[in-house]
């Protein structure tokens, strides 16, 4: 055994040891569960597989067997449904509908809860606060409340089964989220920077354009991205709020599954366009969704 130089036998290094939380992130960040992860992932995606697959299948296949017999018949994919479906001006016209409603209503909600989270962050004027705390108050405020009341005012005012009010509809309930969501990053951007914009001679609206709104894009991505999956996937205000001439694709094909049992040519491609628009805009701005959802989170 060797000693040091005063003879004495030297002392072992004591191993530090390891709290559980460390041992458990090193698990977690390990290759098994990002297969795991992986695997999940897939798993999330069989229904929009299945439904791309029974899309390209004949109404006779759909009705003899399961989409996945395409694996080993891969003759029986035709594009014949998506061909009739064009010739349904009730989908094509739906389709049509929901990029007038669900465009304005994501864009109007992104502007407005932009300027007034600035104003709740940096501007004062009198009940700031007491007024943000109204706007949070309103998140809690379920859809279904509204629903009676606002049809009986639109009714009076001329809206009721139009595009417009079904935007305004959608516009009213979104501004909750989108002022408490963009106050909160806002409000952690740098004061110096914002002084030394002023100093400049920059004011409000110029410091708003120029400085504030190139920093908030990642949680104008999340806003939007937010915004645009609940306007296109929502079924309740557009059933309500619409008629035949202004409906959206969910009320559309909710429409022909009434009308028409059997109607699968026409429903699975209708339901997968309705679908695969959703996961194309967040899969092409997730890492800004991400981005956004945690510059909104506490410093």
């Amino acid at each position: 055994m060797s000693v040091t130089e005063d003879g004495v036998p030297p002392v072992p290094p004591v191993r530090a040891e390891r709290s559980v939380g460390s041992r458990l992130s090193e698990w977690v960040s390990g290759g098994l569960v990002r297969v795991f992860l992986i695997v999940v992932g897939l798993f999330w995606l069989v229904p929009t597989v299945g439904l791309l697959l029974a899309s390209l299948r004949t109404p006779q296949d759909m009705a003899a067997d399961g989409w996945w017999k395409v694996f080993t018949e891969p003759s029986q994919l035709t594009f014949g449904a998506y061909e009739k479906l064009l010739e349904n001006d009730d989908i094509t016209g739906s389709l049509l509908n929901t990029v007038y409603i669900t465009v304005p209503a994501t864009v109007l909600v992104v502007v407005i809860g932009s300027l007034a989270g600035y104003a709740f962050a940096w501007m004062e004027f009198p009940g700031r606060d007491w007024w943000f705390l109204a706007v949070v108050g309103l998140l809690v405020v379920p859809v279904q409340v509204a629903l009676i009341p606002i049809a009986e005012l639109f009714g009076n005012l001329g809206l009721f089964g139009s595009v417009t009010g079904v935007v305004l509809f959608h516009v009213g309930f979104g501004l909750p989220f989108a002022v408490f969501l963009l106050r909160n990053f806002f409000a952690e951007i740098p004061r110096e920077l914002l002084e030394a914009a002023r100093l400049d001679g920059a004011g409000e609206l110029r410091l708003f354009v120029r400085v504030v709104m190139p920093l908030a894009g990642p949680a104008i991505a999340a806003l939007g991205i937010f915004q645009f999956l609940w306007v296109w996937n929502d079924m309740l205000v557009a059933l309500i709020f619409t008629d035949s001439g202004s409906q959206p694709i969910t009320v559309a094909l909710q429409t022909q599954v009434r009308q028409f049992g059997n109607n699968v040519d026409v429903l699975a491609p209708g339901a997968f366009l309705s679908m695969v628009v959703p996961l194309v805009v967040f899969f092409a701005f997730q890492r800004q969704f991400v981005s956004g959802v945690m510059a909104g989170a506490v410093k």
